[in-house]
């Protein structure tokens, strides 16, 4: 379990309040995809992920990308208790999905990327280490279920 301090839940809301799941939601797969190509394997079902404008357009990525952004926000709204919020997720990427646990990490850099791009000068050295222990501690409960 991750201990937090008020300074640590307060930045990470604060940060979290500034995300526009929408439109940071449609790039972030986008955004995965083109920088670790070889996760496209997942995304058999997708249709045209092959090249930067189809995965670029390509509508179901955008809305999985607001999906995981929603789990997010679950997981913002119970810090304390990330591993169970994250618990029937884990399980349904190790069962049923078999994603290689590391692509959590990966897309957690996208996602630190993305907010980083939209916050810019707000994103200090400080805000950034405690979103990244935010993340974290996300990615260790995603990947709870594969030890």
């Amino acid at each position: 379990m991750v201990k937090w301090t008020e300074e640590e839940r307060r930045i990470v809301r604060e940060v979290w309040e500034k995300v526009d799941i929408d439109e940071i939601g449609e790039q972030l797969w986008a955004r995965a995809l083109i920088v670790y190509p070889w996760i496209e394997r997942y995304f058999g079902t997708f249709g045209d992920i092959f090249t930067t404008t189809a995965i670029l357009n390509n509508s179901k990525l955008a809305a999985l990308g607001k999906i995981v952004l929603r789990g997010l926000d679950t997981a913002v709204k119970n810090m304390d208790n990330i591993k169970p919020t994250c618990a029937s997720l884990s399980r349904l990427h190790y069962e049923k999905i078999k994603v290689d646990p590391d692509n959590f990490r990966l897309l957690a850099e996208c996602i630190t990327i993305s907010i980083a791009c939209k916050l810019k000068a707000e994103l200090s050295p400080q805000v950034q280490a405690t979103w990244q222990k935010f993340l974290s501690a996300v990615v260790e409960a995603m990947n709870s279920q594969y030890k």
